[in-house]
């Protein structure tokens, strides 16, 4: 068992984030090697794991009292009313806070349940197995948990960190390749925000990283969270340095909320999408240089990432996307706040924009 450990430190509390091979079938020794200890847990499963997974998974705990929820994991089941299904039952079989809920899924299924757990009784232990690229790189990290509501995303939540997270590669050998470009975007981002040696050592590997390559694929899962640890360490409240994590992120979740949460764009790639946004806007307003916009740009078309914003809004749908960034939570005045780049590994962070500006930007996107 070849396995990496991270230690996260946190002013709520402490966690260990383990990244590996094979991990999950073990989940039993690496509880008992952490200390972490309980009789009665709650899966909470996505429904596309697959069910050989889950039954070597479920055999590890054969001595504790194992109860099983599967859910439909999509941005439109990431609401109020699944949360409340995984509080029935746990009420239901009278969980106490010592027993223990496990998330075995993506970020939509960590959310959810990670924002059960934490309201819960006030609070009830919580462990996050991440079973996509994206999930173990970024939505693991940090203990943001929550829903989305017709108002928009993530708009309902708080922050709660885990037990432990448990990071096993072989899910990733199971996911499409337009799951793993979607994880990828968040380790794109993780460099573009905090280290241009990652980048350029992206870029040089791109291909190889998107094929799985195992050399390869550990060291920059580990690298990627080891940014983010040192972030989330220094301000786990998201109150200042950590608001340089929604790089490209104040775009993309107003251009889900626009399609309705629908297939035709998922997370990763609306983060991919908004990541480009933000690059091309930081070049508008001379914040990002020729040279460097043009790095990014150039790596966007070789890794074969969504570019184009024409290919999935008209013009028609503007106005509905400025609406729903004027709602974006990270805004604390009329105007819109975005994360943007000065140069590749280092952003500029809350900077306010009246919407007619943004406006008048994504209309020429459109236009193009």
């Amino acid at each position: 068992m070849n396995l990496i450990k991270l230690k996260i430190n946190t002013k709520s509390g402490g966690y260990p984030l383990i990244i590996g091979s094979g991990l999950t079938i073990k989940l039993s020794k690496l509880l008992k090697e952490n200390s972490i200890n309980f009789n009665k847990c709650l899966f909470v499963i996505d429904k596309k794991i697959p069910k050989s997974i889950i039954n070597k998974i479920i055999k590890s705990l054969h001595e504790r009292k194992i109860f099983i929820h599967f859910f439909n994991a999509n941005e439109l089941n990431k609401n109020q009313l699944s949360v409340n299904k995984i509080l029935e039952i746990l009420l239901k079989n009278n969980f106490n806070r010592n027993d223990c809920l496990i998330s075995l899924g993506g970020g939509i299924t960590g959310d959810v349940s990670g924002f059960a757990s934490s309201i819960f009784k006030r609070g009830i232990k919580f462990i996050n197995i991440p079973s996509t690229l994206l999930a173990q790189v970024d939505a693991s990290i940090g203990g943001k948990t929550g829903i989305n509501s017709k108002y928009g995303k993530n708009l309902i939540g708080s922050f709660y960190q885990p037990s432990i997270v448990i990071s096993d590669t072989n899910f990733l050998k199971s996911l499409p390749k337009r799951e793993i470009l979607c994880g990828y975007g968040e380790i794109l981002k993780h460099s573009l925000i905090a280290d241009k040696k990652f980048f350029l050592f992206l870029n040089n590997n791109v291909n190889k990283i998107l094929k799985l390559e195992s050399s390869l694929i550990k060291k920059v899962i580990y690298k990627s969270c080891t940014i983010k640890k040192k972030i989330v360490e220094v301000d786990e409240k998201e109150n200042n340095l950590r608001k340089i994590l929604n790089f490209g992120h104040t775009f993309a979740h107003a251009y889900e909320a626009t399609l309705k949460y629908s297939k035709k764009l998922n997370h990763g790639e609306a983060v991919l999408l908004g990541i480009m946004s933000a690059i091309k806007f930081s070049l508008n307003i001379n914040l990002l240089s020729t040279n460097e916009f043009a790095l990014i740009k150039n790596h966007f078309i070789k890794a074969k990432l969504p570019i184009a914003l024409n290919h999935f809004f008209k013009s028609k749908d503007l106005n509905k996307i400025i609406s729903f960034m004027i709602i974006d939570k990270k805004n604390n005045t009329k105007k819109i706040n975005l994360i943007l780049l000065k140069k590749i590994g280092q952003s500029n962070f809350s900077m306010n924009f009246h919407y007619k500006k943004i406006h008048s930007f994504l209309k020429s996107e459109l236009n193009n």
